[in-house]
């Protein structure tokens, strides 16, 4: 027990050695992870119970194709 209290002090006493970048990298990658979960969800099917609930506003409609990638290219 002595030894972690001695090297938490020493840690604490050199400072924050993380640099802030990765924290900044991780922030925006989980908010954008969340955005695009939150768009792919309002786009799929909807789950039990929330098949009359409207569409919200700030979420883009979709357009899908009935077999996404066979048959000729449109042009």
């Amino acid at each position: 027990m002595n030894l972690l209290m001695q090297t938490a002090a020493k840690a604490v006493s050199q400072g924050n050695n993380f640099p802030l970048a990765f924290t900044l990298v991780y922030v925006v990658g989980f908010i954008a992870a969340v955005t695009i979960g939150s768009i792919a969800w309002y786009n799929s099917k909807r789950p039990a119970g929330w098949e009359s609930k409207e569409r919200p506003d700030f979420v883009p409609k979709i357009e899908s194709e009935e077999t996404p990638g066979v048959g000729e290219p449109k042009s």
